[in-house]
């Protein structure tokens, strides 16, 4: 009963820590949304290499039996370990080194009187390879954050215990071992990380020659070394790599029809000062006709100009026929019939392709004047002409006179 109580008071002294871990995580803060709320997972599954530690930690050990006063001894503390989860992990380990106790009476373990204590000092050495399973609180309650400085995370552990004599003391013992214990991580950076266990071990007593329940709290101080990938992605925030390039696919997609949209404006504006000019020009030559008195007696041949290879006018040409047709041909006396002429210039193209020019401007001049402004067509003649002088860009046209 006595080392039931010794362990149970010394584990909780051990856990006593704990009480730190409520101030030391509410100074987090990196781990929150916008209304201060705690972002949890769930996570992404890390790969079988990530999230190793390895752990190398030295201290003591401290014995307490019924019938016996505690003693100290020297602790060795190797593991290695593995994250699941943010919150879940597993790790085997070795403590060992050795163990002391104080008796009245003399054993296999201690048969020599100290005369200052008037006790015997029970030496031993011991090696107990553990299996842990861990718990990092910080991460559970107050949601994963790789930063954290201060991991607090405690864990169930079994495994094998050995004790065996000291000093050539013939002694062997196996025994069964379980119990629970306290990790705290310490994070120095990215990969190191500064380590103190406290752990505390029950057994039987069989393991130093004694009968009924035995115990003992070892605490460590160590480093712990972390392997592989060491941080963990919330589902929420994972895209499928072929899905992010598709994304990226849509947004380059999305950049060049912004860019073609702003050419498109561009040409727009440009289009529109130049209908303005026309509009402008348009209306300036409707006054200067205003000033013109009706009745035109001679009007000689207008000629109108495509661009090289083309059949139909620009939008330029275009208004200067409509102010031709609306202003000058109206007023023209006793003058009906007109003769349309289509012309190219043979300096340029094949003499079938001049032909087709010629006949081709001519017919749309033609229908323009019938289509767009009503003129009977029984008031033309058709003619077309290939011309061998003169600048070739003037040779280029259809031609209105009269006879």
């Amino acid at each position: 009963m006595k080392t039931v109580k010794f362990f149970l008071g010394a584990l909780a002294l051990s856990v006593v820590s704990m009480a730190f871990a409520p101030a030391a995580m509410a100074q987090e803060n990196g781990n929150r949304d916008e209304n201060g709320k705690i972002v949890r997972g769930p996570y992404l599954t890390n790969k079988f290499g990530d999230n190793w530690f390895i752990g190398v930690a030295g201290g003591v050990n401290i014995f307490g039996d019924g019938g016996y006063k505690p003693g100290v001894g020297g602790a060795l503390d190797v593991n290695v370990g593995k994250w699941f989860t943010p919150s879940v992990g597993a790790r085997l380990g070795y403590n060992g080194l050795t163990g002391a106790e104080w008796s009245n009476t003399a054993s296999v373990l201690g048969t020599s009187l100290d005369a200052s204590k008037n006790m015997y000092k029970q030496q031993f050495g011991f090696a107990y390879v553990h299996a842990d399973v861990l718990w990092n609180i910080s991460h559970a309650f107050s949601g994963y954050k790789e930063t954290r400085f201060w991991n607090f995370i405690p864990y169930f552990h079994s495994g094998y215990h050995l004790t065996y004599g000291k000093k050539d003391v013939d002694y062997r013992d196996q025994e069964l071992a379980a119990g629970f214990g306290l990790l705290n991580n310490l994070r120095l950076c990215k990969r190191l990380d500064l380590t103190l266990d406290v752990r505390g071990v029950l057994l039987s007593g069989r393991h130093h020659a004694t009968a009924g329940v035995a115990g003992y709290i070892t605490t460590s101080l160590g480093l712990s070394v972390n392997l592989g990938k060491t941080n963990w992605v919330r589902a929420s925030n994972w895209h499928n790599p072929a899905d992010e390039d598709r994304i990226g696919a849509a947004e380059a997609s999305a950049a060049a029809l912004a860019a073609a949209n702003a050419a498109l404006a561009a040409d727009k504006k440009n289009l529109t000062d130049e209908v303005n000019a026309l509009k402008d020009e348009n209306a300036d030559l409707k006054n200067k006709l205003n000033n013109v008195k009706p009745g035109l007696e001679n009007v000689g041949p207008a000629a109108f100009f495509f661009e090289i290879g083309k059949t139909q006018l620009s939008k330029k040409e275009l208004e200067h026929l409509d102010f031709y047709l609306t202003n000058v041909l109206p007023y023209v006396n006793g003058k009906k019939v007109t003769v349309l002429t289509g012309r190219a210039d043979s300096k340029t193209g094949s003499a079938r392709r001049n032909k087709y020019l010629c006949e081709k401007r001519v017919e749309y001049l033609k229908n323009i004047l019938v289509e767009k402004y009503g003129i009977d067509a029984s008031n033309f003649s058709v003619k077309t002409e290939v011309v061998a002088d003169g600048d070739a860009a003037l040779s280029r046209a259809a031609v209105i006179s009269f006879e």
